[in-house]
């Protein structure tokens, strides 16, 4: 048994779910279009480009959580979720976590998009556990703010190692699964490092490392990787 850690964003699912998130917001006439369309599309190109100040992002992506109500929120997610996340859920990717889940692994998804977003795509995969950047929730209400230190590039590292003091869980034939060089600093600590559906920089990384590259894209679920 082993740990098995998945990136979710353009990993598990066909997309960013943090970026679409902001486009539905614009799409359902909660933002402002003209400059919530803009941010959400700069602070995206950043974040491919390896240059995201992660800080200025949460003040812009947490905000529209603190301008409205929890009730309103929850009904606005549920039909993201519905309409635009269930369509990108890949069986491929279903797949490989059955794989992991018959050999009695233990699963975790870790991710940089806010635990908001994020922990309802998590479940309908049947994940339980779940390392995300974690927004405020005082008194009823969100308040723009995020708890702890963001998950990303080391912080994703700083969180598990973090839950891995209060698990009994170690890194022992750990895998993760990630397509962003963002991840390089996690995906270099784990024994089984995958990258999927790579960008280019972690491509060129991981063909001058021998890791795996694999797509979960394709309708048959790649296994050449997967030892017993």
């Amino acid at each position: 048994m082993s740990l098995a850690i998945f990136d979710l964003d353009n990993t598990l699912i066909a997309d960013d779910s943090d970026y679409l998130w902001g486009q539905f917001l614009v799409d359902q006439g909660i933002v402002d279009k003209a400059y919530y369309e803009a941010a959400n599309a700069k602070f995206y190109d950043d974040y491919k480009k390896g240059v995201l100040d992660i800080a200025e992002f949460l003040h812009f992506s947490l905000k529209p959580l603190a301008d409205n109500n929890a009730k309103d929120l929850y009904r606005w997610r549920k039909r993201f979720i519905d309409t635009v996340i269930r369509p990108l859920l890949l069986k491929p990717a279903q797949e490989l976590i059955g794989k992991h889940r018959k050999r009695g692994d233990t699963l975790m998804v870790i991710t940089a998009t806010n635990r908001f977003v994020t922990e309802p795509i998590v479940s309908l995969y049947g994940i339980d556990i779940l390392l995300a950047t974690t927004p405020d929730f005082v008194d009823g209400r969100y308040t723009g703010a995020f708890s702890g230190i963001p998950c990303f590039q080391e912080g994703k590292v700083r969180l598990l190692e973090a839950w891995l003091k209060q698990s009994s869980e170690t890194l022992a034939n750990s895998w993760f699964y990630s397509d962003s060089h963002n991840d390089l600093p996690l995906l270099k600590r784990v024994e089984n490092p995958v990258a999927v559906d790579p960008d280019d920089t972690l491509k060129s990384y991981a063909d001058a490392m021998n890791w795996p590259v694999i797509s979960l894209r394709t309708e048959q679920c790649p296994s050449h990787h997967f030892h017993k």
